[in-house]
């Protein structure tokens, strides 16, 4: 068992060095308007601070915002009207559509080498994990589905978190949930703190994908159905904790709202993004012949498998999932607009969570075994 978990350790090792060499020679000028958006972002933070914080396009008097328009050729440049990811709020001012995480994150690296950076951390943070997956692993059969879960996490990093600079962040605090997730309900004492910590992570991931809001759903439902199934002291404070911890990690994006929509309950986003559910046959056959189809079919059989297969335990860490599962397919799938990567923060964050599930209760049962059979050992 040590040379499979070396070897899927040096798999994991060797795409994330092919990752880290692709990621160097990428260019921060490839022609998307959402690229440039986030590098205005950072150039905010960087120039103001705090200050960053307002969007407005008023503040654009260095020509920032304009040189970065003219090196992808965009044609009005000069029009601020024109401006892609854009909208015009009370006051007559234009603000970036954006809430402001990613921008920030790519602010902590220089300008114009920020965005490899950035995926090479969040590369590293997912590397991390899936290596730490594979070493805890108890037995053959799970270093195997360990690791090749972790080589599809790194290389995931790549394609298809490239389609937009908020999904690689995305991608490592899915994973960090993940793993807090699983170790909540897996491990004995249920702390109120690490549930805390959970909401935290996933409320600061909407600083960088307002839909990553939905990620809490599962949590949600599964809390209340917990509170509403015992009345008890001990699930209202973990509710309440859960809560607290997804309020405070929004607060940048509340902020941001604030400053930019004039509330922190307005969006930023123009009414041509307000489209009403619907289902598209046109738009679900995208899906089925994307990669996406093949994470929703995974995300969902692992998670079925983990509840019929696993101990109570896992079964609530299934419920958990199934629940985030559920709201969030029904609300991309039924959005009739097709992206590469709408779906994979949930169905990531859902693969994590039943793989560390499942290796955290095969060790668990390990332990278990192991002091009744010292018991019988001669003394």
């Amino acid at each position: 068992m040590k040379i499979a978990k070396f070897a899927f350790g040096l798999i994991c090792l060797t795409i994330l060095a092919s990752n880290i060499v692709t990621m160097s020679r990428w260019s921060e000028a490839r022609g998307v308007y959402d690229d440039i958006c986030y590098l205005r972002q950072a150039h905010l933070f960087q120039r103001l601070g705090i200050g960053g914080f307002n969007t407005n396009t008023a503040l654009d008097d260095d020509g920032y915002f304009e040189g970065k328009l003219k090196e992808i050729a965009f044609d009005e440049w000069q029009d601020q009207s024109r401006w892609p990811c854009h909208n015009p709020m009370p006051g007559g001012k234009l603000v970036l559509q954006y809430p402001p995480g990613t921008g920030f994150l790519l602010a902590l690296f220089p300008e114009g080498r920020q965005v490899a950076p950035l995926y090479i951390a969040a590369s590293l943070i997912v590397c991390g994990l899936a290596l730490f997956g594979i070493f805890m692993a108890p037995t053959l059969t799970s270093t195997v589905g360990a690791g090749l879960f972790g080589a599809l996490a790194i290389y995931l990093m790549i394609n298809p978190a490239k389609a937009s600079y908020s999904i690689a962040p995305t991608m490592a605090v899915c994973a960090l949930a993940g793993f807090l997730t699983a170790l909540w309900l897996i491990r004995d004492k249920r702390s109120v703190l690490l549930l805390a910590l959970i909401g935290l992570l996933l409320g600061a991931s909407v600083s960088f994908r307002l839909p990553n809001a939905l990620l809490v759903a599962g949590y949600c439902l599964f809390l209340a159905g917990a509170f509403t199934w015992s009345r008890t002291v001990s699930s209202f404070v973990q509710g309440l904790a859960f809560g607290i911890g997804v309020l405070v990690g929004m607060i940048p994006t509340l902020v941001a709202h604030a400053i930019n929509a004039g509330s922190p309950f307005a969006t930023t986003y123009g009414s041509v993004d307000a489209i009403p559910p619907g289902f598209d046959l046109a738009v679900l056959g995208q899906y089925l012949r994307d990669m996406q189809f093949v994470l929703i079919v995974l995300a969902i059989g692992s998670t079925a498998w983990l509840f019929f297969d696993g101990k109570q335990r896992a079964r609530q860490v299934a419920l958990v999932v199934a629940g985030n599962l559920a709201v969030n397919l029904v609300f991309f799938l039924s959005h009739p607009i097709f992206t590469p990567y709408y779906i994979v923060p949930i169905t990531m964050l859902s693969l994590w969570t039943v793989s560390f599930a499942w290796l955290m209760q095969a060790e668990t049962a390990r332990e278990a075994v192991v002091p009744a059979g010292l018991e019988a050992l001669p003394r």
